[in-house]
């Protein structure tokens, strides 16, 4: 562990001072503000007493940013850092400096939210459209999503993809056995509910017997075996069932693509493009289908549309595939995905061009080749003669002895049932295979060897396609290049190093520097999820400690770390009561009761698990209806299972009657899933386990700072009581006879991740945690005190607060006006804020969540904008002009729109460009004008245009 590591530069600093915008004298005026004499006063009028947390939160004493980075230099140097050839889809790779330093500690990339607001988002959609070029010139394949949660779930969201389009209608899906054991266990847990069969077995002799709806195929094997599989997929396609080729990315470098084989679709990771293991995740997974399954594609998709100057400009396309508009009828609950590490791969691509990745792929089978060649020498022939860059060997009764040679050498190989297997990386030097040779019981010199070596590819598997062809993989080889590009992408895009992103339901902290620094150190990045766990023992100490710190906030009795995001976790947490209940032999308790105001995560994760959705309707105050709650709670008391409430509640209220809604679902015979997204109100205050709940998912990315990333990675661990515990999603590593399967591909998520929230735990302390609680209403409540007589607060309690978040609601001015919603979100752009979230949970209204980390400087230069925006609407209302010629239609304006020499605008440039409260010499300017939604959904194009299309714009 290097010195610099254990200084901070700032050791007498109170962290809590830094997270927490304001300051006493900003809090002391912000309760004058909302008339409230206290904090505490305030909290008493907001949280309902009932539910009020009696014992502070014991957390040991807070450390100092300093004294942090200290105690996590202790913990990482319990982890030990082996060479791992381990395999199963986690390679060892090169993460270049530049993308370190430029993108995965730069927090203009890692601050970013999802980018909705597309003006605002163009930098990271271009990357992301980059990443989606990629991939579907490797595999061949039309259409390619901006990435998933990882390879088995990948997989497990192919086979539905599969099941919907398949024109066989059996209910059983072939399952390569040579694929990962991490991908077949999530696979039985996604298909086990839904009353689907696996059929496992050898797709090149078993296909031909199976009545099957579509195949998972691996390519190359996980035991590095490499088969045509072209034989296979005639068989699907001769049935009607859908092929699907699990591929990695970097043998289809030099291997004919899946799409060139036959495949349907393609899943896997793109781990192995620059982003270290970090002992599970968060790695970028891919999805690519050709063009006829496009709208049945997962995650979101990065289109090209035009914006109102005809210039081309990137959007999210095809979104009402997703889970926030189709709800239960949605193609999947994917909501956060892996946009930072899929910016990184993409970068990897761009940055290496095809020919880099090519050379790296042929060093990487080279290598490969030269250690089969030994093996044999020694006795040990590899199971298979064709491979790329993974070689399976049975070792017979001497795999136990070899196994030890390689720790002695601190290499890590993987042990199956039949083999010892070693998978090599773009890491892996000469060095290390002398050494593995040295592990199998000889002493061979790696050059004498490399000699008398051939490649171990089929012609008939080689590949003749281009790939990468366009400009943008070909102009940025040298750094200073590289660089360059990636600050114009960021330059594009605001994130939270900007300014506020007051969006509601999303808690857009802090992700504080410190807490950000351990995640790049090897000892947390270089281990491989399947190690020993006596080489992670840091890392378990910190598991164990984050899961009794979440379980003390929560009031829960058992955690699981294993989801990797808020969505899957909500999928996790359904899981444990699916499985409690059969475990009572109730398995046919299927209904599950969620209000209409819901996060749509919520309907979409119940569909997975084989739950029916049965809406409970709101109040005109936006509480749920707890009458119409008791009256379906009754009539399904037979078949009750669960129901799905947040708390505080979406509309952004603690609601009353929380314990109430509990004991009518208890007494009914359901259990109750409390939804996590809001709580950050809750922290230090109440806790769920307390007031009735049976489990929650906990987003790590939003209370408990690790950053959103421009749409992910997040986490999304699931707390639940004891009755519960044991239904905690398994894994074939660590927990193989669990009675619910994994969810995830490693056992404990993204765990490199962890070390985010872990870290804000410990430098806040319970008080700490308390105080920005506390803080992130008062915010909210001033916001809303501010904005109420410009924009009437929608929902508020019987005392007149809201909790950690606020509604306005600007949709009686559509009929004054004409002026919408998007016209709102997209003036405030003009003054430099990102919008606030639009049409949820109320179409039409704007929901508004400050955090605590902003400072009231911060929050009044927000409300004046809103302020300034609502006088521009006056203007409207008073005739000044239409609002078709007004400022708030023409948002966001653009430099292009200054620089116009042919202004002919009904308001001055200034008006237009630097409105009311906006200055001059840092203006933010948005890159693109309004972009055209419709436009792009009606002429998709998901990959990367070609530069005249730009020119033709110009023109």
């Amino acid at each position: 562990m290097t010195a610099h590591r254990k200084t901070n530069g700032d050791a007498a600093a109170s962290f809590v001072r830094r997270h927490i915008g304001p300051s006493a004298r900003d809090v002391t005026a912000m309760l004058e503000t909302v008339s409230a004499k206290s904090v505490d006063a305030l909290i008493a009028e907001t949280l309902p007493a009932s539910i009020r947390q009696a014992a502070p939160l014991d957390l040991g004493k807070p450390l100092s940013e300093t004294e942090a980075i200290a105690h996590m230099a202790e913990l990482a140097g319990q982890n030990q850092v082996f060479t791992s050839l381990i395999g199963q889809g986690y390679s060892g790779t090169i993460l270049p400096a530049v993308f370190q330093r430029n993108i995965l500690e730069n927090p203009a990339w890692y601050t970013a939210y999802t980018p909705y607001q597309p003006e605002i988002s163009q930098g990271r959609l271009e990357a992301l459209l980059n990443f989606q070029t990629m991939i579907c010139d490797l595999t061949g394949l039309d259409v390619a999503n901006a990435s998933l949660l990882d390879e088995a779930t990948a997989a497990a969201e192919a086979m539905a993809l599969a099941e919907r389009h398949s024109q066989v209608k059996a209910k059983a899906f072939f399952v390569d056995k040579d694929v990962h054991p991490q991908t077949l266990a999530v696979m039985r847990t996604r298909a086990e509910p839904l009353g689907w069969t696996l059929v496992v077995g050898d797709p090149l002799t078993d296909l031909d017997k199976s009545d099957v709806l579509g195949a998972l195929l691996q390519y190359p094997g996980s035991s590095g075996a490499l088969r045509d599989l072209r034989p296979a997929i005639a068989a699907l396609k001769t049935k009607g069932a859908l092929a699907i080729v699990a591929a990695d990315l970097l043998a289809l470098t030099l291997l004919a693509s899946p799409g060139e084989l036959g495949a349907d679709i393609a899943i896997g990771s793109a781990q192995r493009f620059g982003v270290p293991m970090g002992y599970g995740g968060p790695h970028a997974a891919y999805m690519a289908v050709r063009d006829a399954l496009k709208r049945s594609l997962p995650g979101r998709i990065v289109g090209l549309s035009v914006d109102s100057r005809g210039m081309p400009a990137y959007r999210l396309a095809l979104q009402t595939r997703e889970q926030h508009i189709r709800r239960e009828k949605a193609t999947s609950n994917i909501c956060t995905a892996q946009v930072l590490l899929a910016v990184i791969a993409s970068m990897y691509a761009v940055y290496h061009g095809p020919e880099g990745l090519t050379q790296i792929a042929r060093n990487v089978h080279r290598r490969t080749a030269v250690l089969a060649t030994g093996l044999r020498k020694l006795g040990f022939a590899p199971q298979s003669d064709s491979f790329f860059d993974t070689l399976s060997v049975d070792a017979g009764g001497k795999r136990a002895e070899i196994v030890a040679r390689a720790a002695s050498e601190k290499i890590n190989l993987g042990v199956s049932d039949t083999a010892l297997r070693i998978a090599l990386d773009e890491t892996t030097t000469p060095a290390t295979i002398e050494a593995v040779w040295r592990a199998f019981g000889g002493k061979l010199a790696y050059a004498e060897i490399d000699a008398e070596t051939r490649e171990a590819l089929p012609d008939e598997l080689k590949r003749a396609t281009a790939f990468l062809t366009h400009p943008v993989f070909h102009a940025h080889r040298s750094e200073t290049e590289m660089l360059r590009y990636m600050r114009k992408l960021s330059d594009r895009d605001l994130a939270l190093d900007r300014a506020m992103i007051p969006l509601g339901s999303c808690t857009m902290k802090l992700n504080a520097t410190t807490e950000m620094m351990p995640l790049t150190w090897p000892e947390f990045g270089s281990l491989h999820p399947f190690a020993p766990r006596e080489q992670a023992q840091g890392y378990h100490a910190l598991f164990a400690r984050l899961e009794k710190w979440l379980c003390d906030i929560t009031g829960y009795d058992a955690i699981s770390l294993q989801p990797n995001s808020g969505a899957q976790g909500e999928y996790a947490g359904l899981l444990a009561i699916r499985g409690y209940h059969a475990a009572r032999g109730q398995g046919h308790r299927k209904i599950c009761l969620i209000p209409s105001s819901a996060h749509g995560t919520n309907p979409a994760s119940a569909a997975m698990v084989g739950m029916d959705v049965v809406v409970v309707s709101c109040e005109k105050n936006g509480d749920v209806d707890v009458n119409d709650l008791r009256a379906k709670a009754e009539k399904h008391a037979n078949d009750l299972a669960a129901v799905m409430i947040t708390y505080p509640s979406t509309h952004g209220v603690f609601e009353e009657h929380i314990r109430e809604i509990c004991d009518i679902v208890h007494g009914h015979g359901g259990q109750v899933y409390l939804d996590g997204a809001n709580l950050n109100a809750q922290v230090g205050l109440s806790r769920p386990g307390d007031y009735g709940a049976d489990v929650s998912h906990l987003n790590l990315h939003k209370t408990f700072c690790i950053p959103h990333g421009g749409g992910g990675p997040g986490m999304g661990p699931i707390g639940v009581k004891a009755h519960l515990a044991p239904f905690l999603p398994g894994h074939p590593a660590t927990k193989a006879d669990a009675p619910v399967g994994p969810v995830s591909a490693a056992p404990f998520g993204s765990a490199s991740i962890l070390t985010i929230s872990y870290i804000y735990i410990l430098m806040m302390g319970g008080e700490g945690l308390k105080r920005a609680t506390e803080i992130a209403i008062l915010n909210a409540n001033y916001i809303a005190a501010r904005l109420d007589p410009h924009f009437p607060v929608l929902y508020k309690n019987e005392k007149g607060r809201v909790a950690h978040e606020c509604i306005v609601d600007p949709r009686p001015l559509k009929t004054t006006s004409g002026v919408t919603v998007d016209d709102i979100a997209k003036r405030l752009i003009d003054y430099g804020f990102h919008a606030p979230t639009m049409s949820f949970p109320v179409p039409g209204t704007l929901m508004i969540e400050p955090t605590e980390s902003e400072s009231k400087a911060e929050l009044d230069r927000f409300c004046d904008a809103m302020i300034a925006i609502r006088k521009e609407i006056a203007e409207v209302e008073a005739g000044r002009f239409e609002i078709a010629a007004s400022p708030l239609r023409h948002a966001p304006h653009t430099v292009h729109d200054i620089a116009d020499d042919d202004w002919k605008r009904a308001y001055t440039r200034t008006e237009g460009c630097f409105p009311d409260g906006v200055s001059r010499s840092d203006k933010y300017w948005c890159p693109v004008g309004r972009v055209d939604n419709v436009y792009g959904d009606r002429n998709l194009v998901c990959s990367c245009p070609p530069v005249s299309d730009y020119a033709e714009a110009a023109e």
